[in-house]
């Protein structure tokens, strides 16, 4: 009969642990095990590093304004550097500011060159003296074959260029843009004379300005050396790489390997 008293007494402490400790041990087990492991990965890191690019992604080319490949951090223009040549005359004045070529991304991650670049023109009529109103200047846009024709003109030759910005719109012809260069009359410079009827602001306005011989050399020199960056041209030529190229082999020889490599 002894056993039996005993055998109850011994469970009767075990019920009130139990409920003691549970509470105790489960918030640490929540907290430091269950929670980290059972977030994904994704979850965490997908919003945090949405704004960064893949640093092991090829740095795009420079883009026109933001254009094409990717926009610049936070709107910002960091890293990209401005520059025109400009001419102060009496009664007008004269930049020459250069646009980069666009670029669109391949699947291969290369890039290819989407639109040429350009040379922006900015006639700005003069106000007083040395005093320039920028915000009626007029804009015209040289393109790259538009440039060529303009440094091929000898002493004596002048040439004309009409650009119609709604071209194939439904405002065509009611924005007439007329770009004259021609030499001076005693042949030491240039008359550059820009023509813009704009119906759509009831604007009929012409602005000239004469560039010297020595201004005129200047642009000429720029224009030679930004043709090539305005085609993508330097861009290609700095991104060849040795190792990329595959191994050469002497071609046989024939004129129908001519053109093999």
């Amino acid at each position: 009969m002894p056993p039996p008293p005993l055998f109850l007494s011994l469970p009767a402490p075990s019920p009130p642990l139990l409920p003691v400790h549970l509470p105790k041990a489960a918030p640490t087990l929540s907290l430091a095990s269950l929670v980290p492991s059972s977030l994904p990965a994704c979850s965490v890191a997908s919003p945090r590093h949405s704004d960064y690019f893949d640093p092991r992604a090829p740095p795009p080319p420079p883009s026109r304004d933001g254009g094409y490949g990717r926009p610049p951090p936070n709107g910002a223009h960091e890293g990209r550097v401005f520059t025109s040549y400009s001419i102060y005359k009496g009664k007008a004045a004269l930049s020459f500011d250069p646009r980069p070529p666009q670029f669109v991304p391949l699947d291969s991650g290369a890039y290819k060159v989407a639109k040429e670049g350009c040379v922006l023109l900015q006639f700005a009529p003069a106000v007083a003296t040395r005093q320039y109103d920028w915000s009626r200047k007029q804009v015209f846009s040289l393109s790259v074959w538009e440039i060529g024709t303009l440094l091929t003109l000898g002493p004596t030759d002048s040439c004309e260029f009409f650009h119609d910005p709604f071209k194939g719109r439904s405002e065509e012809g009611k924005v007439r843009k007329v770009l004259k260069v021609e030499p001076t009359p005693d042949g030491n410079g240039r008359f550059f004379n820009l023509s813009v009827q704009n119906r759509l602001l009831n604007i009929d306005e012409s602005i000239y300005i004469p560039i010297s011989k020595g201004e005129f050399a200047v642009i000429v020199s720029t224009l030679n050396f930004i043709i090539p960056h305005l085609m993508g041209w330097s861009t290609f030529t700095s991104s060849i790489k040795p190792e990329d190229s595959r191994s050469y082999s002497r071609p046989q020889s024939g004129p129908e390997y001519e053109w093999q490599r």
